[in-house]
This record gives structure tokens, sequence and C-alpha cells, in this order.
């Protein structure tokens, strides 16, 4: 109704000609606006979160890097609404054992160019209405596939295992295979099924949490998308909820790192690809 390319009629002119308020056409046009810039915020923080997980000040500054005017109040108010927050202190649950021999970290400016390259895992755990669950997972680095996953209600080195070795039986052996010092890694019984596949060990350098970002990933997607609005209580629920939260992980939910393809998608295209090669 009101055209803003109008040269003969100005838009003042035409909002009253039409006994329009001007400050309210001129608050819509903006609110307008800002809701288009705060999309191409939103994709950007997704975008930047993917890559480097941080907090709203540290997101506030690789914005005005990256030439975007905003506020950092701003930039809060959009990671609060896309439940990101910066990186946070884990319970410690890599506690090692001084007795079991640990390897070097493997993953330090190494490209992962393709599947079966780097598997890595790790232990979370969740919170329930009586006591505490242990999750954990194995991924495929290059796809962000994951391969098997377990749940217990204690830190035994057998579930790690049963996980290990379904993967294996499953996706066959990788070239590397990356864990934190926890000793359900370093014990004998985990490393000896490595190695006797010829599988390189690499572990996380002691107090860096970081060096395996991409499961600390994992493991923040599946308790804000997953966990925390869910009210999950006992066991048999909390199984049921993350089988399928993880296979909703690997065949439908797109990744901006995979270019919003699935991790599925990757896998198995990287997997056709090494069989005609």
């Amino acid at each position: 109704m009101i055209e803003s390319d109008n040269k003969l009629i100005s838009i003042s002119k035409q909002l009253k000609l039409l006994a329009l308020n001007t400050s309210s056409f001129y608050y819509r046009g903006r609110k307008r606006s800002e809701s288009i810039h705060d999309k191409e915020l939103k994709d950007e923080i997704c975008k930047m979160y993917e890559e480097q997980a941080s907090g709203y000040r540290v997101m506030h500054g690789r914005l005005q890097l990256e030439g975007y005017t905003v506020g950092e109040k701003v930039v809060r108010r959009l990671m609060k609404t896309l439940k990101l927050v910066g990186p946070y202190p884990k319970r410690n649950l890599s506690k090692r054992n001084s007795e079991h021999k640990t390897y070097p970290y493997l993953l330090r400016n190494l490209p992962i160019t393709h599947i079966d390259q780097v598997w890595a895992t790790d232990i979370t755990y969740i919170n329930m209405e009586k006591g505490t669950a242990y999750l954990l997972a194995i991924i495929d680095l290059y796809s962000r596939k994951i391969l098997s996953w377990r749940i217990s209600n204690t830190m035994s080195t057998e579930f790690c295992i049963e996980a290990l070795e379904e993967a294996l039986e499953i996706y066959g052996p990788p070239e590397i295979f990356n864990t934190d010092q926890g000793s359900q890694f370093t014990s004998d019984k985990f490393t000896r099924i490595l190695l006797d596949k010829d599988i390189k060990i690499s572990m996380d350098g002691k107090g860096r949490a970081l060096d395996n970002i991409f499961i600390e990933r994992l493991w923040r997607t599946i308790k804000y998308d997953f966990i925390f609005p869910n009210d999950i209580r006992t066991m048999i629920n909390l199984k049921k909820g993350i089988s399928w939260f993880i296979d909703y992980y690997n065949r439908k939910r797109p990744h901006l790192s995979l270019n919003k393809r699935t991790p599925d998608a990757i896998y198995f295209q990287g997997y056709w690809e090494l069989l005609s090669s």
C-alpha cells in the first residue's frame, strides 16, 4: 500500500493521505528489518559455535572481527534463544590410574579427511531422580556419526568395552582411536582390543577437555536438545529416549558443519567412495 520508491509523493505524505500514523509505520519497518538481521546473526552464530563453542562475550568479538555491527546484549539474547552457552567445566569422569600406560595425543594439526580415519569416545553423566546415569558414545570424527553407545549406572570398564566391540563389529577398525586418560580407556582390557587390531591409540592431554571438542559438542547437543527439555526419571525411559535421539541425530538432524547434511549421509557416502577407490 505504501510505495517507498515513489519519487512524486513522499512516504510521509502517503501516510497522511491514508490517515496512517507515521511512527507506527517506521516502527513496524524497523522491526521487520531487525527480524531479518536477527536471522542472519543466528545463522552466523550457529556456524561459529559449531566451529568452536564460545560464550556470548567471545562470540560478540568473533562477530565483530567478521564485520558484523552488533551489540553484546543482542548476541547474549540470540544465544539464549538458541540455547547456546559457553564452554563449561564438566564433572571429572576421567580419573587416571597411574599404573596404566598412557599414549600420546595424535590429533594435533592432523587433517581429518575421510571416514574411519579417527574415532573418538567419551563419557558424560546425566542426573536422574535417583542417582546418576553414565552415557558413553563412540563417534566418527569426519562424519560426526555416532557409531555405538551405552548407558550404565556405574563407571565400569565393561560397558565401554561393549560399545567398542559393537562399533568394531559393525564398521570395522579405524586408523586412530582417541580417548581421554580415564582408567576405563587406559585399562589393559580396553587398549588390548585396539592394539590387537593395529589401531593407533591417541589420548587427550591431562586436563585438556577441549582436545576432544567434537564429542564435547555432542554432549551439549544431547543435553540441550533432549535431556534438559524432557522430564526423564527412570533408566528405562532414558535408554528409550537416547536411542530415539541418536537415531534422529544420525539420520535426520542436519549439521551446519556438514553443509546441512546428516552424519549418516556423510558416512555412507564416504563408505561407497572408499569401496570404489
